[in-house]
């Protein structure tokens, strides 16, 4: 199991689409450890290209703070899980929390 989580200064971007870089977090599906972490810098913003981008690199869930409708349709369609309204954290604790069952959400960041 591989999630994405965009980074800001080392931490969740609560703006999905314009993140400088990704947290690429590899869990071990039978016992949720936490194998391995990659950081990876973002294409260029372009609409459309993250969903492809992510499933190319294995990822099944994304965390983010906020992400457009359109976008999370994108993923969906690329079998990527996604979770929005996630607060602003380390990958490893985000990681930890979802997989506990743990992790607060709010409301979507994004408006569009």
């Amino acid at each position: 199991m591989r999630f994405a989580i965009p980074l800001a200064e080392g931490k969740l971007a609560v703006h999905f689409g314009h993140c400088a870089s990704f947290a690429l977090l590899d869990v071990d599906p039978s016992t949720n450890a936490l194998s391995s972490r990659q950081d990876v810098d973002a294409p260029p913003h372009q609409p459309g290209l993250l969903p492809p981008w992510l499933a190319e690199r294995g990822v099944s869930r994304i965390i983010a703070g906020g992400m457009g409708q359109r976008a999370q349709q994108l993923f969906i369609e690329q079998g990527i899980e996604v979770i929005v309204g996630a607060p602003v954290d380390t990958p490893e604790r985000l990681v930890a929390a979802c997989l506990d069952g743990s992790l607060q959400v709010g409301s979507n960041a994004c408006d569009h």
